[in-house]
């Protein structure tokens, strides 16, 4: 189970190890932990950290918890929050402080900004989030990949308009790959390798055969990878989808050095209660947020 830290408010949240040098920076990965959301928490729960405004929850307590988060990664609560009405694209918005409460939200799945004092946040349950921060220019930037966002290139886009926007150089970025459902846990259709592989010259190395009646190759399918086509195995294998390494492969693809990518956090899917996972409660969950920004200079 990955480990995190445990703000005075109750909120348990992940970070990038390796990047305490950057003391400009404000950035973490929510997990349910801590809050005051019932929501999802089951008959005896205690209150959790939804932060998304789902049906099932209190719009009310959902802003109390996002207050909650950002007190604990910036130390304030005052500090403001700005998200997008995601929808699984590669569309990236440069946003600032007046974009906090903006109604209606602008609709995107990347934000990017170099106002210090504002969080960017995006919401998941699955999908993977990618955090991104120059440390030259002081920029930063949040994406949504799920596998739709990740075929349409959302993080090379959202890189490309870093540089475009701000000037920033590859060389100079360093990124986080968050919480999000496993190559374990996540198996996909022939139409989803297919889309990949209209797009991506490795799509193949993205994917491996799991034996689903086998619950050791469920659990460790990297064990008993083959060179069998996808679907000609013999025991029936089904596919399964690394978002982790997709992502990753775009990182480096936009120039991003592999030193500098870290991998926070782990499968969703596989934690539940630490995580709220859309597949591992089949739809009734909450949300998570990721969120990075600039702290304001003293």
């Amino acid at each position: 189970m990955p480990e995190g830290r445990i703000a005075s408010n109750g909120v348990h949240w992940l970070q990038m190890t390796g990047r305490e040098k950057i003391g400009w920076l404000w950035h973490g990965f929510s997990t349910r932990v801590g809050g005051g959301s019932l929501a999802y928490a089951g008959e005896h729960g205690q209150g959790e950290l939804n932060l998304g405004f789902t049906p099932e929850d209190d719009r009310e307590l959902v802003c109390r918890n996002r207050q909650w988060l950002a007190e604990a990664v910036s130390g304030s609560a005052e500090t403001p929050i700005v998200t997008v009405r995601q929808f699984h694209s590669n569309l990236v918005v440069v946003v600032g402080r007046t974009d906090a409460g903006r109604a209606p939200l602008p609709k995107a799945d990347g934000l990017m900004t170099a106002e210090p004092g504002i969080l960017l946040g995006i919401q998941t349950a699955d999908c993977t989030p990618v955090l991104v921060a120059d440390r030259r220019r002081r920029v930063v930037a949040a994406f949504h990949a799920g596998w739709r966002g990740t075929i349409r290139r959302i993080v090379e886009a959202g890189i490309g308009r870093m540089r475009l926007e701000f000037g920033c150089r590859p060389e100079d970025l360093v990124a986080a790959i968050g919480p999000c459902i496993g190559l374990c846990c996540y198996p996909v259709g022939q139409e989803v390798l297919s889309a990949f592989e209209s797009q991506f010259a490795y799509a193949r190395e993205l994917f491996v055969e799991v034996d689903p009646t086998d619950p050791v190759r469920a659990r460790y399918p990297m064990m008993f990878l083959n060179q069998r086509a996808p679907g000609h195995g013999a025991d029936g294998p089904r596919l399964h989808l690394d978002l982790v390494e997709a992502n990753r492969r775009q990182l480096l693809a936009a120039g991003v050095p592999s030193g500098s990518i870290r991998v926070v956090g782990g499968c969703t899917s596989c934690h539940p209660e630490l995580f709220f996972s859309h597949r591992a409660s089949r739809g009734h969950t909450g949300r998570m947020m990721s969120v990075i920004g600039v702290r304001p200079a003293r």
